[in-house]
């Protein structure tokens, strides 16, 4: 949308996609939550970081949409983000050094079949040797027969194996079904 369409439609928008994500955000234990992204999730990014700079040059457009299309799934695979939530800065700093590599750690599977971990960070290296991001980008590559599976009904679960943070779930009904939408 242009600059003056985006700021007529902007209310509805953002409340189409915040109803939307509802079901595309898992918590995974008491500090990490997963934001899978599609092409909605990321058109929403786009056209806040377009409205934000205020950008309305054909190359600018351009430069913002090669950063998040590499964030939208292909039909084969999850995309999603990582938050890693600590409220207290100094606990935050200190937690951020404790869970380098936690983007390592981060899986799905699908009943029936193996752990798939995560492809994390293909843009950009977000650790050092002190500490992690408080953001990473996840990439899940599911074969055909897990896919088949989760069609089929298969329970889908998703955690992290960590040393400093171990946590899983069961990803909810709604919640498995959008990913599946995912899945074309």
């Amino acid at each position: 949308m242009t600059l003056e369409q985006y700021a007529r439609e902007r209310p509805a928008f953002r409340a189409r996609v915040i109803e939307h994500k509802r079901h595309r955000q898992l918590a995974v234990g008491p500090h990490a939550t997963w934001c899978f992204e599609d092409r909605l999730t990321i058109q929403y990014q786009v056209q806040e970081m377009l409205r934000i700079e205020r950008i309305f040059e054909p190359a600018g457009i351009a430069d913002e949409l090669a950063a998040y299309n590499p964030l939208i799934p292909d039909g084969r695979n999850w995309k999603a983000t990582l938050l890693i939530e600590y409220v207290d800065p100094v606990e935050r700093a200190r937690r951020l050094a404790e869970l380098r590599g936690i983007e390592r750690g981060c899986w799905v599977q699908v009943e029936g079949h193996g752990r798939i971990h995560a492809i994390a960070d293909e843009d950009l290296e977000r650790e050092n040797e002190d500490k992690t991001s408080a953001v990473h980008f996840l990439r899940f590559e599911l074969p055909p027969a897990s896919i088949a599976a989760l069609r089929d009904g298969a329970v889908l679960r998703v955690g992290i194996d960590h040393p400093a943070y171990t946590h899983e779930l069961v990803v909810p009904e709604a919640t498995r079904r959008a990913l599946l939408a995912d899945l074309a």
